[in-house]
């Protein structure tokens, strides 16, 4: 039984079967109910290739991140993954490493697979998608960025505010007495300057001393923290709180200054980002930034859509993080 038959039996036509197979909200509640009825009597289970070539759709997004192992992005895939399957749609995770030539290997497997639109994960796109070829690729595309940007005809973002998140860790420092502050500083991607510049904005902004030494370069995980402590410790400097630009980082700190006697918070205090589960299994529990990522993966899926149906109207948006209070921060 094929989709003409579907339509012949509960009397309407092959555009509303398409629709209800399709999950569409254009078919009302009575019809809707007739054809599903019609549908599951028959075991009626549409072919992939036939629906693609009658809608012009795959309904196919591929989502390119960086390393889906890393807690916050698989936090952000995980979610986008979901929210596209209860529309209709599949997902494809890319892993690109965050390298170019991956980046133009999956872009190029994904223009013969003819997905429908692209998600990319990370402000790391920002910079790889300077690049001509990869410009040139995208623009074949629906595409939509989470907390990135790309000057591209077709691209729109949903974007935190990151300056304005580590501003919130160094302001409830400063509450708490704390004056003598470094910023442990990981990849150089938009994320990260943008974080490094809330740092020294809101340092500036309570008069407080913000030069190259308040700024640390570490690695982009638990060991570059730890590494980061080393480095303080060595240099003699006399500091009373540690913002650190990712969760890892932090328990990283956290696990360097406890193992050599600093206690945290009494004698130093420990700020993380993203309120990842390595914030609520630190000890102490780590103070740390909400940078919302399920809720930026709803809104890439609601605005890819969108783009790819021609639905609504399509606008980038910016998304503030919260404040989440542990046990990292003592008061001076």
């Amino acid at each position: 039984m094929n989709i003409y038959d579907i339509a012949r039996e509960a009397g309407v036509s092959i555009t509303t079967v398409s629709r209800v197979i399709n999950h569409r909200e254009q078919v009302n509640a009575v019809t809707r109910e007739r054809v599903e009825k019609v549908l599951k009597a028959h075991n009626y289970k549409p072919n992939a290739t036939a629906r693609n070539l009658v809608t012009k759709s795959s309904r196919t997004v591929a989502v390119l991140t960086i390393d889906i192992r890393e807690p916050h992005y698989a936090r952000t895939a995980y979610t986008i993954e979901r929210e596209l399957s209860h529309r209709g749609y599949e997902a494809i995770i890319c892993n690109t490493g965050g390298e170019l030539k991956e980046t133009e290997r999956y872009l190029q497997s994904l223009m013969e697979k003819d997905v429908d639109g692209i998600i990319l994960v990370g402000s790391v796109f920002n910079e790889i998608g300077k690049d001509a070829r990869i410009r040139d690729m995208l623009k074949t595309f629906p595409v939509v960025l989470a907390n990135g940007r790309l000057d591209l005809e077709r691209s729109y973002s949903v974007l935190v505010d990151d300056q304005y998140g580590i501003g919130l860790s160094v302001d409830h420092l400063v509450e708490n007495g704390h004056r003598e502050i470094c910023y442990f500083m990981d990849l150089d991607t938009g994320s990260a300057r943008e974080k490094k510049t809330g740092f020294i904005q809101s340092m500036k902004k309570h008069g407080l001393e913000c030069g190259q030494k308040q700024v640390i370069k570490v690695a982009h995980s638990v060991e570059g923290g730890r590494v980061g402590v080393q480095q303080l410790i060595e240099e003699n400097r006399q500091v009373t709180a540690i913002v650190c630009g990712n969760d890892e980082i932090a328990v990283g700190a956290v696990k360097e200054l406890t193992s050599r006697g600093i206690k945290v918070p009494e004698q130093i205090s420990v700020t993380g980002y993203n309120h990842s589960e390595y914030a609520r299994i630190c000890q102490p529990e780590l103070t740390t930034i909400d940078n919302k990522p399920e809720l930026v993966a709803m809104l890439c899926v609601q605005l890819i859509i969108s783009l790819i149906e021609k639905t609504d109207s399509y606008s980038s948006g910016v998304i503030r993080p919260e404040l989440v209070p542990g046990k990292s921060v003592a008061q001076l």
